[in-house]
This record gives C-alpha cells, sequence and structure tokens, in this order.
C-alpha cells in the first residue's frame, strides 16, 4: 500500500547533529563547517539542548547525526537520555563504522534505529562515492547491529554515480536483515553545491523511470520503503514542512535550521543563545516559506533552478515537492 507521508505538528522531529567531524569524505556530504561549525558539543550541552524540544502535550523524535555521531565518545549518554526525557523514537544515522563500541553500550530498547548509509549493491559504487573499505565495513557494521537485535534501517542515496544499482537492493536488503529502506535523493548542498565538482543528482525521468518501481518491488518483499515524491503535477497542491510540520536541523554551532535546503546559508531560523532558543531577525528562511510560486518549493528555485521545466508560455511543467515530502510504500 502507498501513501503519502501527511505532514503533522502533532509530533517534532529533531535532527541533532552532535558533531561535524567524520571519518569519511563522501562526494555528496552536506557538511558545510563554515556554516555549521566543526565543534563537538559536550554531553551537557546536548542534554539541554534535547531538553528545549520536549513539551507537554507533543510527541517528539530524534535523530542523532554527524559527522558520524557514533564518533561522539558519550553518544550512549545521549541516547540514555533522550530516552529518559521522554522522546518517543530514538535514531542514529552511521556510516557503519559504529566507533566507541556504541553497541555494547546501549540496548535494542534504547535505540529504535540504527540506520546505515549504504550507496551500492557492490563495492565499486558506494567506495567511489564513501572511501575506499567503506562498503565492506557497512555490511560488518548492518551485520553486527541486526546480531545484536537492533532494529535496523538502510538509507540509500541516489545520485549518477550509483543508480544503476539501486534495483540489485532490495534482495540486498532482505539478505542482511534489514526492517526499513530509505531512498533519498541528493541535496544541492555542502560538497555537491561545488560547481567545480561532477553533478551528482539524477534527472526527472530518470528518477520517475527508476526508483517508485524499487520502492515498491523492496515493499513486495516485506520491507517498508521510503522515498521522496521530489516531483509534483501542475495541478497537485503544494506544502512546504516549514509552514505546516514541527522539523528542527540543529548543528553544533547552535543553529536551529527548519528546512535542510537552506543549510548552506546562514538564513536559519532559530539559534541557541547560551541554552535558550531563539528567534533570528528577518530575513530568514521561515520568510522564505511564505512566498507561493508556480514552480512549488521556494528554495528548490533559488539553488537547484537546473532541475525545473518550463513549457512554452512560461508556466512550469511540473512541480518540485517540499525536500520532506516522502511516499510510503508498506508490504
Amino acid at each position: 500500500m502507498t501513501h503519502t507521508v501527511s505532514f503533522t505538528k502533532n509530533a517534532a522531529n529533531i535532527f541533532f547533529h552532535i558533531l561535524t567531524r567524520c571519518n569519511l569524505k563522501c562526494r555528496h556530504c552536506y557538511i558545510n563547517p563554515a556554516q555549521h561549525g566543526n565543534n563537538t558539543l559536550t554531553y551537557e550541552t546536548i542534554e539541554k539542548w534535547l531538553t528545549t524540544f520536549i513539551s507537554a502535550g507533543k510527541e517528539a523524535n530524534v535523530i542523532f547525526l554527524g559527522g558520524e555521531p557514533s564518533l561522539h565518545p558519550e553518544l550512549s549518554l545521549c541516547i540514555k537520555k533522550a530516552r529518559a526525557l521522554g522522546y518517543r523514537s530514538v535514531t542514529v544515522d552511521t556510516n557503519g563504522y559504529l566507533f566507541n563500541d556504541i553497541l555494547a553500550k546501549v540496548t535494542p530498547q534504547e535505540v529504535d534505529y540504527f540506520s546505515f548509509s549504504l550507496d551500492g549493491a557492490t563495492e565499486d559504487p558506494h567506495d567511489r562515492i564513501r572511501g575506499k573499505g567503506s562498503f565492506r565495513q557497512c555490511l560488518t557494521g548492518i551485520g553486527q547491529a541486526v546480531s545484536r537485535e537492533f532494529k535496523t534501517s538502510l538509507i540509500y542515496t541516489v545520485s549518477r554515480t550509483n543508480i544503476g544499482e539501486l534495483e540489485k537492493m532490495p534482495r540486498l536488503i532482505k539478505e542482511l536483515g534489514i526492517d526499513r529502506f530509505f531512498i533519498q535523493v541528493i541535496g544541492i548542498r555542502g560538497k555537491a553545491a561545488d560547481p567545480s565538482l561532477e553533478k551528482m543528482q539524477t534527472g526527472r525521468e530518470e528518477w520517475l523511470r527508476i526508483v517508485p518501481g524499487v520502492a515498491r518491488a523492496a515493499a513486495a518483499m516485506g520491507i517498508t520503503t521510503t522515498y521522496p515524491k521530489v516531483y509534483l503535477s501542475p495541478e497537485e497542491p503544494f506544502e512546504c514542512a516549514g509552514r505546516v510540520a514541527d522539523n528542527y536541523f540543529i548543528f553544533p554551532n547552535g543553529r536551529v535550521y527548519r528546512c535542510p535546503l537552506c543549510e548552506d546559508f546562514p538564513v536559519h531560523s532559530l539559534v541557541f543563545g547560551g541554552d535558550r532558543l531563539i528567534p533570528t531577525d528577518p530575513i530568514n528562511e521561515c520568510d522564505l516559506f511564505r512566498l507561493d510560486i508556480p514552480e512549488g518549493c521556494v528554495m528548490n528555485k533559488v539553488i537547484q533552478s537546473d532541475n525545473l521545466s518550463y513549457r512554452e508560455d512560461g508556466s512550469p511543467a511540473y512541480k518540485i515537492a517540499c525536500c520532506l515530502l516522502k511516499e510510503e510504500i508498506q508490504p
């Protein structure tokens, strides 16, 4: 069964970058130290910032990110604190190296998912994107997590380098014992925004021809699969998550964004001042969210307009959906 995951204000989703350091140098990495900082947050700061997003009557989910979050020596304490504070779900996104013996320091009852980034069904495409040896290490990390009975999910960021392997992924995921499959699209930010580097994004025709079919194939094998909708017909309504949902993307320098496409720019709408969350002055991302344009997402038109197409009369041939709008297919 396929359905669009609706935006909601009943729950807050906290994407918490507790550091920006990483052991890999992925070609599509979105981390931008000039904008996000390069420090590692202390446990005390993480605890206070986590507490900020817990409020009466609203559930919250937290995803710990980096860089590579398992490089943080106190990640296990952060996980336990999030659970103690009442977060509905706790997820750790990882490249599979699983530093600091993290699997031995937490339990499957404390972590809802370890979510592994794997960008190929075989070594070559994955290692070309993420670094030599990283494919084998990611498979090893997945095996360790599954053997310890942690729930696992897999993130596959589709690019020109690896889209040819996407159709092989459902079978591999099934063999690995993974519960959920997330197909992602590359955002033009961080390294992917560098004009001197080869463009990694796939085109609309290729995306629509391959991605939905692979998602259906994975679901047919019993794997819950989620992928970004990306493209809307001109008749479909556009909805911006920044207007109607509570998503927060936190970085170690205290910036808090509501939209990931804005993260390469100092237009964050919130910032931690000390331990208080403070709105920033206009013009910020929230002012952009209020703009209605026929192309759909304003930030898409600003930073990656080459994925738009127009008819002869100047009207857009399609709209770009909010980057947080997802299609989910359940078995």
